[in-house]
């Protein structure tokens, strides 16, 4: 049913876009989307105040209380706040909002809405894009994409309302990557590749960091996580960084639409000059660095507390990345997961061999995983997933696990692919049985998909850290035929198969002749 609708809703969301370019009309879209969303859990937080409000048996019952009473209740903003909600004047209500849909100034009063919004939940302050007024859409159409809008979220269920609002905003984040393809990818993370670092990280409590949060899918899929493992939303905190001031709001709203308490620093910053977290060490640290950036350098980093194992080099951030999570584990119980460039495992160039050997003589690498080519939106350079941890399990200290997962894609259209949710567990279940998870079956290498490697082993190999060095060829099942014996039969079955050629040959001849077209 959701998947249908989602479906539906974007098409349509879609087709009213004209010839709009994605990057500006992603931010219409979505901004309607979370409106409607605090709407919706205001009005339903209200409806509820009052039934409790009439209820006997409940502590918020106002008895003899007159009409007038009520209402004046129900402006009291704690009632709103203690359940996580938006305080939502009457004039920026989904209401007021569709019902000014059709007019000619309907951008205008979106931007006043959400201007009264910000003023009344200091939380959503420069959160919000106010672009609707200048809006380069076709007359008729943002009324028309209210009004769409305005079909999500189903009854007066507050948990409902937000699952389904969530989920339209993921999903609507992903088409809106692949509509904007190379420029998309800045944002989002295909969803295959985050549930594999959340799967194998497994962020059951404590405080994630994400450096270059994106839209916020890192995020999302450890709530997801922890709720599908008996968890509940609030055992971990959330603490973020993004340096592009849209993308930066995408993040909050998805998470504010979740109901995620999150600190994504008091504005866009550069992780690496303006790190708002410096004070920070995580229990769990994923993210998605960009790739190979050449232009992050900046002089006041020479000599930073971050590069305990080398000095990164100034025309590639990818060792600046690692160091920096490195930097803000937890001591002993921290762990990264972290996607980059295939490069990262093998370069040698300008020190980058040099701080991978030290990482891995200090013990702090614990998982390689080679990923499959065509997972992402933005680009086909072949990425992989680096697991750091500060302390290893004690039976594998001295050691890394190594897996190869080149061949587990499936294609889900001509020029992308997805890791299934069998893969995944199948890649999550392999490190855990490695860790120790006494669940399971022991760990055992299998060859061309994983090994565990000791650090003597990788030293041999220069530190490359790429599993094919590692994992070997897969094995083929042996028939225990011999190889004389199958080269005869085979020889045998070719000689009939050009027999067969040869008569098949001289028929077309001879009917050809009979024709009069001999040759």
């Amino acid at each position: 049913m959701i998947e249908t609708f989602k479906k539906t809703l974007w098409a349509t969301a879609d087709k009213l876009r004209a010839n709009m370019d994605a990057a500006e009309y992603k931010h219409l879209v979505l901004g309607l989307i979370f409106v409607k969303y605090i709407s919706d859990t205001f009005a339903a937080r209200n409806a509820e105040l009052i039934k409790r409000f009439a209820d006997p048996a409940d502590e918020y019952h106002l008895p003899n209380a007159t009409p007038n009473d009520v209402a004046a209740e129900l402006e009291d903003r704690d009632y709103y706040r203690a359940a996580n909600v938006f305080w939502v004047p009457e004039a920026a209500r989904w209401e007021s909002i569709r019902a000014a849909a059709k007019q000619a100034n309907i951008g205008k009063r979106i931007d006043d809405a959400l201007t009264l919004i910000e003023a009344e939940n200091p939380s959503l302050k420069n959160i919000l894009d106010k672009r609707y007024a200048r809006a380069q859409l076709p007359d008729g159409k943002l009324g028309e994409l209210i009004d769409l809008v305005s079909t999500i979220g189903f009854g007066e269920d507050a948990a409902v309302a937000r699952d389904v609002l969530g989920q339209v905003y993921e999903y609507f984040l992903g088409m809106f990557a692949n509509a904007e393809g190379k420029r998309g990818g800045q944002f989002y993370t295909p969803r295959s590749i985050v549930k594999t670092l959340v799967a194998v990280l497994a962020p059951h409590h404590g405080k994630v960091y994400d450096p270059c949060c994106g839209s916020g899918g890192m995020f999302v899929q450890s709530e997801e996580f922890i709720e599908a493992h008996g968890g509940k939303r609030g055992d971990v905190s959330i603490y973020g960084q993004e340096a592009n001031p849209t993308t930066w709001r995408l993040a909050a709203m998805n998470l504010a639409i979740r109901g995620l308490d999150f600190d994504l620093g008091k504005e866009p910053a550069d992780s690496f000059v303006r790190d708002q977290h410096k004070d920070l060490r995580a229990d769990f640290v994923l993210a998605n660095p960009p790739f190979n950036i050449s232009d992050w350098w900046h002089g006041s980093l020479e000599g930073d507390a971050r590069w305990v194992y080398g000095d990164p080099p100034q025309g590639n951030a990818n060792y600046a990345w690692l160091q920096h999570m490195l930097h803000h584990m937890k001591p002993d119980t921290g762990r990264a997961g972290i996607v980059l460039a295939n490069g990262s495992m093998s370069s040698s160039q300008n020190n980058e061999g040099q701080i991978r050997a030290a990482m891995v003589e200090a013990d702090v690498v614990e998982v390689m995983v080679a990923l499959p080519g065509q997972l992402f939106f933005n680009t086909q350079i072949p990425a992989c997933l680096w697991f750091l941890t500060k302390k290893k399990a004690p039976t594998r200290k001295g050691e890394v696990l190594f897996i190869d997962a080149r061949k587990l894609a499936t294609m889900i259209s001509r020029v992308q692919c997805e890791l299934t949710d069998g893969v995944i567990d199948c890649i999550a279940n392999t490190v855990a049985a490695w860790r120790g998870d006494r669940s399971l079956p022991a760990y055992e290498d299998v060859a061309g998909f994983c090994r565990s490697a000791t650090l003597e082993e990788i030293a041999q190999h220069g530190h490359v850290l790429t599993p094919g060095r590692y994992v070997g060829a897969e094995e083929v099942e042996d028939d225990d035929e011999a190889f004389a014996e199958k080269m005869q039969k085979l020889t045998e079955r070719l000689g009939e198969q050009m027999a067969k050629g040869l008569e098949l040959d001289l028929s077309i001849r001879k009917k050809l002749g009979e024709l009069g077209y001999e040759f």
